[in-house]
């Protein structure tokens, strides 16, 4: 799986950008991807140094159109944190 595939985009909650100054960053990531992938991921995508993964399952909500009932679609997040006095430039903008 390519660098390009394990992670799908940053989680832009406000919790999130919250702990960009923490020197932890939010992704989501592909169903079938793991800790190690990740990390690979991170470090080629933008040339940093990871010292630790954390990963979520995130549960999908259910939502309701008038009577009908459906769910939104269930999801993995990266929580990641870099090694001290990194940054990842292309997210700072964020904070």
């Amino acid at each position: 799986m390519s660098p390009y595939d394990v992670l799908q985009r940053p989680v832009l909650s406000e919790k999130a950008v919250a702990e960009i100054e923490r020197g932890k960053y939010a992704f989501f990531v592909h169903p079938d991807a793991s800790r190690t992938q990740v990390k690979d991921a991170v470090e080629r995508v933008f040339k940093v140094t990871v010292t630790k993964v954390n990963i979520q399952k995130v549960q999908g909500k259910e939502k309701r159109m008038g009577r009908y009932v459906g769910r939104t679609a269930e999801r993995k997040k990266a929580l990641v944190t870099l090694a001290e006095g990194q940054r990842i430039q292309q997210l700072e903008g964020l904070t």
